[in-house]
């Protein structure tokens, strides 16, 4: 028998797990970082699985019914079944008013409350920008929550309110407060528990809602005694009867219950949550890869080094099979206790990240709950047994029979394929733009570096041909030495090459694609910002009637979800927009128009159009494209021109008429201003939109990637360290045929620097084409690396070489 139970297997197994602890000990500290990582992604995208919006305004409600907060596409890709693509909507989708008659007369329904809301903003002085505190809603929806008067009374006439707990007002109290852009003095007549809010009589809320026909929500309170599954159904059943659609994009209204609630509190929640679900993804895809990458080149190293033990063991009768039993059955004992210890340490790496998230104001979107119950920490078995089963393979595949030294065709066929394909991939980030172009250009730096592992003992000899005769010549005898054992170890100098390949590109890539794109969206910001003044809390109405004053422009900030295929595959984009002022442009905002004119954004039902999405979409002016608005509102809209700064300003630009009906809160996100002498006390802050979520995202990427690189760090170092270990016979039969430890140290520096420098140059040449072809496709022009980051790169790798190539000969000498 062969099998894993056979003693002979594991004699074997045992015998060598006792004569190769230091061997393993670099297959060990990898195996448990990786499970350290990919447990802590595990118990991430556990925890944004579980999220959902917090269930505050509506707690006391049984069932919310809301606008569906989702817009959803389905189209059939080349040769495939239909597919339908959701993404999520920023702006409040509305209920039609006819909903509370038809949820009131449900059976089981004590009351239906209709939720209108307004943003409150406090006055400010003659002429100061207002600043936004609390939001505005009828007194009746306060039963939803509930929430309580601990002072006074509810307000009865429409000049008479009531105040949450933190609107910082006194029962009895006159409050100056602006709605819209409308100020109204309020008699404070009593104060609530709860949050900071303004609560007026219903037909109140209902005109400062400016919403006629049609509500926030209804929140529908249930007689004691009637389930929630019963009531739900049964409000489900007849919103059906009744036909009733949202008033935005006509879809079915919802009813929502438990926790889903919350969506129709905070609107940015869900969208957030399921970006930060697909970030996870991609990085724990990426971190599988880069694992597999690692072990593979550890385990068969450490595998290698006993090739000569296997020959022995095959020459007094051990089977093929037993001897890879005996590895397989040695590698899991290894690879298992570390997974656990891994595991263990997954736990911390994960508090600190989401402490962090949490800790950080704005970072986490309003309303984001991200819950951790007790459970979910089994995710980490989960991720142990996920590397476990990763190293195993790799150590089947290590212990198959190698091929001799200089053959091996199917692998330098499988190499030159996968730099082929790298290129493609590559190729294909330059013609394709946003996030598809990032996707390819992350593919084809994955792929290439697979290629130089495979390729890698002929990419180390083809770099020792190069610097042969110069070690050869210049470099006295431990140059001839180095070049002697270069010549006789591709294999292992291959294997050394790999991580130091790994790890540059893998730097160079990721520090560079986001310094990039914020160089050019910067410069495009400060190009396209010419105002004198930028005020917030104001409009530009009020901003004009300022002496000095010659122009100004609103800017409102929205999204918009954009239906495309891509290689016929569908696709919504959900994308930052600006509403300005066509007239109060000049002097304020250039955009950078490279077709059309800016003038016609005057009239209704016309947009600009960013040039790199003008290719995309075919768009030119005159023509139209679609897009649903961030209430899910479809429009059909004639483009008027195409503009060269869409890195600043986004891929649109909308009238503020055209975008503030479909706005939650139209009120400017701020106005720029030009004045009469054309100077400014101090700098305007340039322009720039950003993605909703994309705090959130930068720092989870970044503190992962973090994670990653110093996985790959690693892996040069345990590398480096296992080799060095291995030509512990090499180095004593070195010294024994005269070879001084000063000539050792020399041989062991040039080794060092050639795998530094051939490293660094493969792997620059790696993550720089698909870098190229993706700064091309989303700026026109070339990548961009801090020089200081640069030197981080080389400087950190160079350390991790020469402490990975010298630590283990000092150890010999110890």
């Amino acid at each position: 028998m062969t099998s894993l139970g056979n003693p002979a297997v594991r004699l074997l197994a045992a015998r060598s797990l006792r004569s190769h602890r230091k061997a393993w000990a670099a297959v060990f500290a990898a195996v448990a970082v990786t499970t350290a990582l990919l447990g802590a992604l595990a118990l991430a995208a556990g925890s944004a699985g579980l999220g959902h919006a917090r269930v505050e305004r509506y707690a006391a409600a049984a069932v919310v019914v809301a606008g569906d907060q989702e817009v959803r596409w389905t189209t059939k890709p080349w040769g495939g079944e239909p597919t339908t693509e959701t993404a999520g909507l920023t702006e409040r989708v509305r209920v039609p008013s006819a909903a509370v008659d038809v949820v009131r007369a449900v059976p089981g329904v004590r009351a239906a409350v209709p939720d209108h809301t307004f943003v409150v903003r406090e006055r400010g002085a003659d002429g100061s920008p207002d600043r936004r505190v609390y939001t505005g809603r009828s007194w009746e929806a306060a039963r939803l929550a509930p929430y309580r008067l601990v002072e006074g009374r509810e307000p009865r006439t429409a000049d008479e309110v009531v105040t949450g707990g933190g609107a910082g007002a006194r029962a009895g109290v006159a409050a100056g407060v602006r709605v819209g852009d409308v100020v109204a003095g309020r008699k404070v007549v009593g104060l609530a528990d709860g949050p900071a809010a303004l609560y007026v009589t219903s037909a109140e809320a209902r005109k400062l809602a400016g919403h006629a026909g049609a509500a926030d929500a209804v929140g529908v309170l249930a007689r004691p005694g009637v389930p929630v599954d019963a009531l739900h159904a049964r409000v489900r059943a007849a919103l059906d009867r009744a036909g009733l659609k949202d008033t935005a994009s006509g879809l079915p209204l919802r009813a929502l219950t438990g926790d889903g609630r919350g969506g129709a509190e905070h609107l940015a929640a869900p969208p957030a949550r399921m970006e930060l679900l697909r970030l996870l993804a991609a990085v724990s895809g990426t971190l599988v890869l880069v694992a597999v990458l690692v072990l593979a080149s550890l385990v068969a190293q450490a595998l290698q080094q006993r090739a000569a033990e296997r020959e022995l063991l095959l020459s007094v009768g051990a089977t093929p099979r037993q001897i890879r039993a005996a590895a397989g059955r040695e590698v899991t004992r290894v690879a298992g206790l570390a997974a656990l210890l891994g595991a263990v340490a997954a736990v911390p790496v994960f508090l600190g990240l989401w402490s962090a998230l949490r800790g950080r104001t704005g970072v986490v979107p309003e309303g984001l709950e991200l819950p951790v119950p007790p459970w979910l920490f089994a995710a980490v078995l989960v991720a142990a047994g996920v590397v476990v089963g990763i190293t195993r393979l790799v150590a089947l595949s290590a212990t198959r029979k190698p091929g001799r030294p200089g053959k091996g065709r199917v692998r330098k066929v499988v190499g030159i394929v996968l730099l082929l394909l790298g290129a493609g991939s590559a190729g294909a980030a330059g013609v394709q733009g946003g996030e598809a172009a990032a996707a390819a250009a992350g593919a084809a730096t994955v792929t290439l570096v697979a290629g130089c592992a495979v390729l890698g003992p002929w990419i180390a000899g083809a770099a020792m041909k190069v610097l042969d005769r110069p070690f050869r010549r210049l470099g006295g005898a431990p140059g001839r030495l180095t070049a002697a054992g270069a010549g006789a170890h591709s294999r292992r100098l291959g294997a050394a090459l790999v991580p130091v390949v790994l790890v540059t590109s893998f730097a160079l890539v990721q520090l560079s694609a986001g310094t990039t794109m914020e160089r050019a969206a910067d410069a495009q910001a400060r190009a396209a910002t010419t105002a004198d003044l930028s005020l917030s809390g104001t409009t530009a109405e009020r901003v004009r009637k300022l002496p000095g004053v010659d122009t100004a422009t609103d800017v409102l900030r929205s999204t918009v979800v954009l239906a495309r295929t891509e290689a016929g595959a569908p696709r919504l984009d959900r994308l930052p927009v600006l509403g300005v002022d066509a007239a109060g442009l000049a002097g304020t905002l250039d955009p950078g128009v490279v077709a059309g004119d800016l003038a016609g954004l005057a009239r209704p039902g016309t947009v600009a159009v960013g040039a790199a999405m003008a290719d995309s979409l075919d768009a030119k002016p005159g023509s139209t494209v679609e897009l649903r608005l961030g209430d899910g509102v479809r429009k059909r809209l004639r483009v008027v021109a195409v503009y060269e700064r869409s890195l600043a300003l986004g891929e649109f630009l909308l009238p503020k008429a055209e975008l503030a009906p479909h706005m939650s809160d139209p009120y400017p996100a701020r106005v720029l201003a030009a004045t009469e002498g054309g100077s400014s006390a101090s700098p305007v802050t340039p322009e720039q939109v950003t993605l909703p979520g994309a705090e959130l995202n930068g720092i989870v990427s970044a503190a992962i990637v973090s994670a990653i690189g110093g996985l790959t760090l690693l892996s040069v170092l345990s590398t480096l360290t296992l080799i060095g270990a291995g030509r512990r016979g090499e180095h004593r039969l070195l010294g024994q045929v005269g070879a001084s430890a000063g000539q050792l140290r020399r041989m062991l520096g040039l080794e060092a620097g050639f795998l530094t420098v051939t490293g660094l140059i493969v792997g620059a040449v790696v993550g720089a084409l698909p870098l190229t072809a993706f700064a091309w496709a989303l700026t026109g022009g070339l990548p961009y690396l801090p020089p200081e980051q640069a030197a981080l790169i080389a400087g950190t790798v160079v350390v991790t070489v020469v402490a990975g190539v010298f630590l283990p000969s000092r150890r010999q000498r110890a």
